[in-house]
């Protein structure tokens, strides 16, 4: 019985391996209960199946039996990291001043008022309820749609995305045994979870878990496990927001519970951007828009089980979009929250939302969006 929890574990991690060293963005993946461990990852273009076959592990250590647990996962790949991010930068128009003073004649829409950087026919004719709204055509590096996105905000879960930044920054292995631990289930506000003090998973498991169903423990667990322990985690964080350009930008925890986490549009942007461009969080991208996943987890105290999770968004639970990048976020100071990356007519585009009034505030926002971008040309 040991034995076949113990094999259920181990596949599980097999299938995480599997996305990490994928090579496009993940929309769904499922792993079988059988000795051959078949990982399936449905993407934009047609299915691909990896199929991986895995030694039945050793049962975990008893208090009258020393045993050893052998894992052979797929290896990681080696990346190179840049010494200094690019600091992103968006299109600026040059303007040249009239010889004398002139009184231009000017037509206004007024729905494209708090628009720049992109010619009027190319901006998003729409309202949006949401706070604060930027939507940048990554081709072009314009900001095609803008609203109030220099006001700095408390940005809940979204913090989320900067926290796997920093854990893939550190080249930290994926595959290391993280326990939850008592404290990890304190955060700056109560906030609901389904984890528990004993609870195991891998470090890959539980950023999974932190990206697609943002369970907070998990992301406070991946910060003390840091090298320097939490609060050398916190400063990592501060210290990557400004090497990306992101001046208005703040982090006091990993998860996002504390108000004190706050950003502008304009920042979350300039990360999303980050995300999207830069090879190394690929993993970001395959967890953070997997719909669902079943977690064998294991606790030598309370038991072994299986938690089912889903997707926090459910424009990836939909599949209904092509989004490369997802995270939302709410708590009361914030308000509903998301960020993502998604191609339309095979244009990509970064999409940030803050400050709803109501979780459905957000999704309408955000649907408009995207019914406004398939019809630019």
């Amino acid at each position: 019985m040991k034995n076949a929890k113990l094999m259920k574990r181990a596949s599980a991690q097999i299938a995480v391996l599997a996305l990490m060293t994928s090579g496009a963005s993940a929309n769904a993946f499922t792993v079988d209960s059988s000795n051959q461990r078949t990982v399936t990852v449905t993407r934009a273009t047609p299915a691909v199946t990896t199929t991986v076959t895995r030694a039945v592990p050793t049962p975990p250590p008893s208090n009258t039996v020393k045993t050893t647990k052998t894992l052979t996962p797929a290896t990681v790949p080696t990346v190179s990291y840049r010494s200094q991010p690019t600091q992103t930068t968006y299109n600026t128009p040059t303007y040249t001043a009239p010889a004398a003073p002139v009184t231009p004649v000017t037509t206004m829409n007024t729905v494209n008022a708090n628009h720049y950087n992109a010619p009027v026919f190319d901006q998003l004719a729409i309202s949006t309820n949401s706070s604060a709204v930027a939507v940048l055509d990554l081709q072009s590096g314009d900001l095609i749609y803008s609203k109030n996105i220099d006001a700095t905000r408390s940005i809940a879960s979204v913090t989320k995305v900067m926290t796997a930044m920093v854990i893939l920054d550190a080249g930290l292995d994926m595959r290391e045994d993280i326990t939850i631990i008592p404290s990890d289930l304190v955060g700056a506000k109560k906030a609901s979870t389904n984890l528990r003090a004993g609870d195991r998973l891998s470090r890959s498991e539980f950023t999974l878990m932190m990206l697609m169903k943002s369970e907070n423990p998990a992301a406070k667990a991946l910060a003390r496990t840091y090298p320097g322990g939490y609060d050398a985690f916190i400063r990592a964080m501060n210290d990557k927001a400004a090497s990306l350009g992101m001046y208005q930008t703040s982090f006091s925890d990993s998860s996002g519970l504390d108000p004190r986490n706050v950003a502008s549009a304009n920042d979350l942007v300039k990360m999303m951007r980050a995300v999207s461009e830069e090879g190394r969080y690929q993993l970001i991208r395959n967890f953070s828009t997997a719909p669902s996943y079943d977690f064998y987890i294991t606790n030598f105290n309370s038991g072994n089980r299986t938690y089912k999770a889903n997707n926090t968004s459910r424009l990836v639970r939909s599949g209904g979009h092509s989004i490369g990048v997802s995270k939302t976020g709410f708590i009361r100071e914030a308000g509903y929250c998301v960020v993502m990356e998604t191609h339309v007519n095979n244009k990509p585009a970064v999409i940030v939302l803050l400050g709803a009034n109501a979780s459905q505030s957000r999704w309408n926002d955000a649907e408009n969006i995207l019914t406004e971008l398939a019809y630019r040309r």
